[in-house]
């Protein structure tokens, strides 16, 4: 799932190569933290959050395959 979020957000933002995602993994929870140039992070959010929110739905759907919990955040740099 991160390669996934990682391909998303990079074809959305201007700046490619600054794009991050730190994984962090708790027992049966994983948080994905998405960080990018300041530039790009409206861009990532998209507008009235609509982008960010499609790409944890899709996130959300991967997971519930694997019968895991999945949260994507968007980090302030």
């Amino acid at each position: 799932m991160k390669e996934l979020v990682i391909q998303v957000t990079k074809a959305l933002v201007d700046h490619p190569e600054d794009v991050r995602v730190l994984q962090t993994e708790r027992n049966n929870h994983t948080l994905l933290e998405i960080t990018v140039n300041s530039e790009d992070v409206g861009k990532v959010i998209g507008k009235q959050g609509r982008i960010i929110k499609a790409l944890r739905n899709v996130v959300k759907a991967c997971a519930l395959r694997d019968n895991k919990k999945v949260t994507v955040e968007l980090s302030n740099q």
